[in-house]
């Protein structure tokens, strides 16, 4: 089955629903939209999720379609890029082979960035596009938070896959990981934001994401 296969996904009606104003590549729908089903604010949502091999150090990468934030809010555009391809040390596999948990754990994630795109005004898109280039102390602010709307839409159990999958790979580069470990949340973190969340009712919830979008929104000098 190639990427872009035209055989149809058997995906039931229920998940079917979250695929409003989406394109997504076939092989991977099914999963895509198990993503989405946890994020309800972004039924509306225009989102691409795009295989491109200029992804050379992420699998994935959420961004604003830079020509739509011009336009109303709710006339935005996002792309989820996404490596075709999982490079390990000594092999390369195509990224729809791994596991599923692990794909829709890293789906989720992008898909919390796009969540905190939405609360941002153009400007604010591009100034977090500017200081995420600049400040390492940002990037942990930014990827704290999309953890933060992921875990809150109950899927703590998938990016705990994916950061388990990512840090216990034993043919992924050191390199890789540590960069991971350095600027993300670890698979302790998660575990004791979903303990924090277990704690609240939905409104204090609610305002713990508040909380936490507006300290990654604030300005930030550069720290390397």
């Amino acid at each position: 089955m190639g990427i872009y296969t035209d055989t149809e996904t058997k995906i039931n009606g229920q998940l079917r629903a979250f695929s409003k104003n989406k394109e997504i590549p076939k092989v991977i729908e099914q999963l895509v939209l198990a993503a989405l089903s946890h994020y309800p604010e972004l039924a509306h949502t225009h989102i691409r999720f795009i295989f491109s091999q200029k992804l050379k150090k992420s699998v994935m990468a959420a961004r604003p379609v830079v020509g739509t934030l011009l336009q109303s809010r709710n006339k935005r555009t996002y792309a989820i890029l996404i490596n075709p391809v999982f490079k390990l040390t000594h092999s390369i596999e195509p990224i729809h082979h791994l596991p599923e948990d692990v794909l829709i754990g890293w789906l989720g994630h992008e898909l919390g960035h796009i969540m905190d795109y939405e609360q941002r005004t153009m400007w604010g898109v591009a100034r977090f596009g500017l200081l995420y280039l600049l400040s390492k102390r940002y990037i942990r602010k930014a990827e704290r938070l999309a953890d933060t709307f992921a875990v809150n839409r109950g899927m703590a159990s998938y990016i705990l896959s994916t950061k388990k999958f990512i840090l216990g790979h034993s043919e992924l580069s050191s390199r890789y990981k540590e960069k991971i470990a350095r600027l993300y949340l670890s698979p302790d973190d998660i575990v004791e934001l979903v303990s924090e969340m277990e704690k609240k009712t939905q409104p204090e919830k609610e305002e713990l994401l508040a909380d936490e979008t507006a300290l990654a929104q604030s300005t930030q000098g550069k720290d390397n």
